[in-house]
């Protein structure tokens, strides 16, 4: 007889930190909106600067792990703990190659003297996908800890797999809106 996840009642405490989340960064986002709205041509042209490819790369990258979190879900709801840590480790590599394209991204944008300081553009682009990246690090620390505690199937490990794929699911869905609001404002 196979181990059955329990899926927590209602995980409170992870739904207030995105609630709260998504709230700072719909904030963010309105203000970004008002600025350019107030300079499109500078925010065009800035964006123009940005390397679209990366950016739908990445998008891809962060789909494709979400989707991964959503299949280790589902086979550790049905007992399959060697498949939903499996799809788990999948995930975070995936995940992890996101770190590493932003920051080959960061360091080709500094070489070309792109910086915070350059305009409004780039202090946004720097400041939104910078805390969206701090967000994917945290993202992958919980996906680890769910990683970890799936070595038996449990409330505590349920607990931990149900709160993490809810936060990777809120960095994927923040993703596709930088996605829009930064690439492809630019892209022609």
């Amino acid at each position: 007889m196979t181990a059955r996840f329990v899926a927590p009642q209602s995980p409170p405490g992870i739904l207030t930190l995105i609630a709260a989340d998504l709230a700072n960064f719909i904030l963010f986002f309105g203000y970004f909106m008002v600025e350019r709205a107030g300079e499109p041509m500078l925010y065009a042209r800035s964006a123009r600067a940005l390397d679209v490819r990366l950016g739908l790369l990445n998008t891809i990258i962060l789909i494709t792990s979400g989707w991964l979190v959503a299949m280790a879900l589902e086979a550790a709801r049905s007992g399959r703990q060697a498949a939903a840590r499996r799809r788990l480790a999948f995930a975070l590599g995936t995940g992890s190659i996101f770190v590493v394209v932003k920051t080959f991204e960061y360091s080709s944008k500094l070489k070309q003297g792109l910086a915070p300081q350059t305009n409004d553009f780039f202090q946004f682009y720097y400041v939104l996908t910078g805390v969206h990246l701090l967000h994917v690090v945290i993202g992958l620390a919980l996906l680890a800890a769910a990683f970890v505690r799936l070595r038996r199937i449990d409330a505590a490990g349920a607990g931990w797999l149900e709160s993490s794929a809810l936060f990777w699911h809120m960095v994927d869905v923040l993703w596709v809106f930088l996605f829009a609001m930064l690439y492809l404002q630019g892209a022609s």
